[in-house]
């Protein structure tokens, strides 16, 4: 009996010490609210834990609760019902990285494959999806945390990848389908074109009407990557690892054991050579142009 009583005053005590913080959006993680574990004593940690767990708690339940309410319950066809997620966002990481042999191997942060849920493979095979399968990743109004911010200090590319590029929209294709049901883990370059924190919440839909691609403009940050040997055969190599581009992104390229970065200017689709947002490049017979390189600009300014 007095374990009980004990166990029932510290769940008391957690109980009256967890604080639930208000919020204009309930989608939106709160990390100034996790707290360092307590050194104190094992009941401030316990207490402490709790609240952390609360929050993540929160998050994960608006988001489930949303997908079963607004987009699984109206379907009217598994088609319907898959199409489309509410997800919170996560870094990719090496973890993910495919085994030796498989395409993507080592293009992790150099190309626009996602982690995704499973519901999106069944996706694919309701919607009678073809190859290239693409997703488009939304920021949701009022929904999606505040645009981060990357100082210089730890943006990519020693600050050059500081500016927001003011997407709120982005395209590319599937890693694999092995992502938790409410989440989805994104290349580092795309989180930073959609100005994404971890934890912030964003809509995911299978797309099939991005055209194919005719013309790709790209500016290299770099006017050292026009100097090695063959760079338009460089370049063509590396872009096979993305299947779709997204104008005013960013990407990345890794060659020798350096990271390139480019710009990408300017798109035109196929076959009337029409601007735009976003195309197609996989299996496309499309032409790539460089532009004149960022650091060439800054120096003629």
């Amino acid at each position: 009996m007095a374990i009980l009583r004990i166990f029932l005053l510290t769940l008391s005590i957690i109980l009256a010490h967890a604080s639930v913080e208000s919020s204009a959006s309930t989608y939106q993680f709160k990390p100034s609210a996790q707290e360092v574990i307590s050194e104190r004593g094992l009941l401030d940690a316990i207490i402490t834990k709790w609240n952390n767990a609360q929050n993540l708690a929160q998050l994960e339940q608006a988001v489930e609760d949303y997908n079963a309410a607004e987009i699984i319950a109206p379907a009217i066809d598994v088609a319907t019902m898959t199409r489309s997620r509410r997800l919170i966002v996560l870094p990719l990481d090496e973890r993910f990285n495919p085994p030796v042999g498989v395409f993507s191997h080592g293009h992790v942060q150099t190309g626009d494959k996602m982690s995704l849920p499973n519901n999106f493979w069944t996706s694919i095979q309701a919607n009678k999806a073809e190859v290239p399968w693409l997703f488009e990743i939304k920021r949701v109004k009022d929904v999606t945390g505040p645009r981060a911010l990357f100082s210089k200090n730890n943006a990519l590319d020693n600050g050059i990848l500081a500016t927001d590029p003011l997407l709120d929209r982005i395209v590319g294709g599937a890693l694999d389908f092995r992502a938790p049901a409410n989440c989805i883990f994104l290349p580092l370059w795309m989180m930073r074109a959609l100005a994404l924190k971890p934890m912030d919440v964003v809509d995911v839909s299978l797309i099939q009407n991005v055209p194919p691609g005719s013309l790709v403009q790209l500016r290299p940050h770099s006017s050292e990557f026009t100097k090695i040997a063959n760079p338009q055969a460089v370049l063509e190599t590396e872009l096979k690892h993305y299947s779709s581009l997204t104008r005013g992104s960013t990407i990345a390229f890794d060659y020798s054991g350096k990271r390139y970065w480019f710009d990408v200017v300017d798109l035109r689709s196929a076959p009337r050579g029409e601007k735009a947002p976003m195309v197609k490049v996989q299996d496309c017979d499309v032409v790539t142009e460089f532009l004149r390189a960022r650091d060439q600009l800054k120096a003629k300014k």
